[in-house]
């Protein structure tokens, strides 16, 4: 037996074989990524883009789960506002350096991860999603109530961005650039996991845990391991998040947010490497931009929320492979 033997369980077409693209096809998603990180910002205001980018990170995290893993959870925000609450306060009271406070926040987002994960991992189904949810709100009102450290309602503000080897990050390019530095080695690190025999197991497990652990795996230990790796992710976006915006709100660590992320990758397409990312631009540009125009624009991410389920598992990967499908054809013809 092989670490790679799941591999011929996951079903042709299955929408993780969007995570792993041919070669060609992955240096033609690069490219887009690229094109789209260098472009961003002539289009949408810097702090816009910022968040898009952060809110990816975060999303790429939850796909390990969600799309990879088939663990649907409602406590990413757990790991996200732990890491923000922790790394604001060692910049604003401590002046550590920015690489070290990310660092940390790696660390709280994976450790936080792993409780929350041992814990759910025992079950499955809707008492798993339960349980992620019911615990993100005992992290959510622990927040708000130790108001000495988080702030409580009102947030904690005054996180500051420390200079990085002499760049003054209080620039929104300069930061712009910094994040969306992060990003694409966060999109390469996930692009090897995904990619690795951990992968594969992982994805064997969402397509059939019983044949998975028939072959020798322990699931569970692979599902606690997809929640610490997805919690580390979800840490450097919380930490990022707290120096983009100069405070931490309590928001943050609610529930709400872990569905914003959900929807996002959802509508992205889950189970793509690229959905997550996707999913981000549509969803901080709706809520960031259209916001300002139009206050309903909720409508608008629930209507690509319900032909998302209706028409298009994968998201809008799945659309757009559609489409590519449709036009080869058309030229074949």
């Amino acid at each position: 037996m092989t670490p790679g033997g799941p591999a011929s369980d996951v079903r042709p077409g299955a929408p993780a074989a969007a995570g792993r693209p041919r070669p060609a096809a992955a240096s033609r998603a690069w490219l887009a990524v690229l094109a789209a990180v260098i472009l961003l910002p002539l289009v949408v205001r810097h702090a816009i883009a910022t968040e898009i980018w952060i809110f990816a990170i975060f999303g790429l995290g939850l796909n390990l789960l969600l799309g990879y893993t088939g663990l649907l959870s409602f406590g990413q925000a757990t790991f996200f506002g732990a890491a923000a609450y922790v790394g604001g306060y060692l910049l604003k009271h401590h002046d550590l350096h920015v690489l070290l406070v990310l660092l940390v926040g790696v660390l709280v987002g994976a450790l936080s991860a792993a409780g929350v994960g041992y814990l759910c991992v025992q079950r499955a189904g809707l008492y798993f999603i339960m349980l992620t949810f019911a615990l993100n709100q005992m992290f959510f009102f622990t927040a708000y109530q130790w108001t000495s450290v988080t702030g409580g309602e009102d947030g904690m503000p005054g996180v500051p961005r420390p200079p990085l080897f002499g760049l003054d990050l209080n620039g929104t390019l300069a930061y712009y650039g910094f994040v969306a530095a992060l990003f694409l080695l966060a999109l390469w690190i996930m692009q090897r996991i995904v990619g690795s025999p951990l992968g594969t197991i992982l994805v064997a497990i969402r397509e059939n845990e019983v044949r998975a652990e028939a072959i020798g795996y322990d699931a569970r230990r692979f599902k606690l391991l997809a929640f610490v790796i997805g919690g580390a992710f979800s840490g450097v976006a919380g930490v990022l998040y707290a120096m983009l915006f100069g405070i931490v709100p309590l928001e943050a660590i609610g529930f709400v947010f872990s569905g914003n992320v959900v929807f996002a990758t959802l509508i992205g397409g889950s189970g793509s490497l690229y959905g997550p990312i996707i999913g981000s631009v549509i969803f901080i540009w709706l809520s960031e931009s259209v916001s300002v125009v139009w206050q309903r624009w909720p409508l608008l991410l629930g209507v690509a929320f319900v032909i998302v389920v209706l028409f298009f598992r994968g998201g809008v990967v799945e659309a757009w492979g559609r489409l590519a499908a449709w036009r080869r054809r058309l030229g074949a013809a």
